[in-house]
């Protein structure tokens, strides 16, 4: 493992060497990373720099130890893991009492990212893959997690959009006044956006009022809504408030 990172290139390294400084879980000299990392002197106080500079590492004694820009990280991983906790029981209810499929996702680098899901018992269902991304623009999650994102934040994912060409430029005047009437209704839904024949409806969780920390989805095969939509619009949405409420009392 150590020659296949030192043969790699400057990002791996740098990263490398933070895992590295992460596992040992106490202040490291050099010559301490040295060993552990198999990296050239000067090579290691390159990464060593860079990472000093970025906060990712602090030099304390001449050792070395993570610095406080790992601290925000460790709280946003505390954060997601919390809120799986927190709204797993409550995904198995909504999914138990409508039969379908649940979801908890989260955007992350511009893309929706499952972080939780509960599949339907049904042997036709629909379901997302844990760990797995998707485009932030299509289908009811995406377009939640867009809507009741902050200002700043949902300026720079369409910015990327028209950047990257993933969407065409007359089309995101378009995805912003969807964006408006998502936030006034306070859901979203969708059918075959993502995939044909599924259908969707997202509702955002709250930890903070007017930015979703996340969202969750109940999704199901368009030949099973009939006249359930209102339903189960009704029901995901009492089943967010309710998480939300959890969240934002801690």
């Amino acid at each position: 493992m150590t020659d296949e990172f030192v043969a790699k290139g400057g990002a791996d390294r740098v990263l490398f060497v933070l895992a590295t400084l992460a596992r040992l879980e106490r202040s490291v000299t050099p010559a301490e990373l040295m060993a552990e990392t198999g990296l050239s002197k000067s090579t290691l106080y390159r990464q060593l720099a860079l990472l000093k500079r970025w906060g990712f590492v602090m030099e304390s004694g001449g050792a070395y130890l993570p610095g406080p820009i790992c601290l925000p990280l460790a709280w946003g991983f505390d954060q997601l893991s919390y809120l799986v906790q927190e709204a797993h029981s409550e995904l198995e209810a909504l999914s138990r009492n409508t039969g379908e499929s649940v979801g908890l996702l989260a955007a992350a680098n511009n893309q929706v990212v499952c972080l939780d899901m509960v599949e339907s018992p049904s042997s036709l269902r629909c379901s997302f893959t844990k760990g797995r991304g998707l485009p932030l623009w299509k289908g009811a999650s995406a377009k939640t997690l867009l809507a009741f994102m902050d200002n700043e934040r949902r300026a720079a994912a369409l910015r990327h959009l028209e950047r990257e060409a993933l969407i065409e430029e007359q089309d995101i005047l378009a995805l912003k006044e969807t964006l408006n009437q998502i936030r006034a209704q306070g859901y979203c839904i969708s059918e075959g956006e993502v995939d044909e024949g599924v259908w969707g409806v997202s509702a955002p969780l709250f930890q903070q009022y007017g930015h979703a920390i996340a969202a969750i989805t109940l999704m199901a095969p368009t030949t099973r809504i009939h006249h359930r939509e209102r339903q189960f619009i009704d029901m995901t949405s009492s089943i967010a408030a309710r998480i939300s409420s959890r969240l934002q009392s801690h």
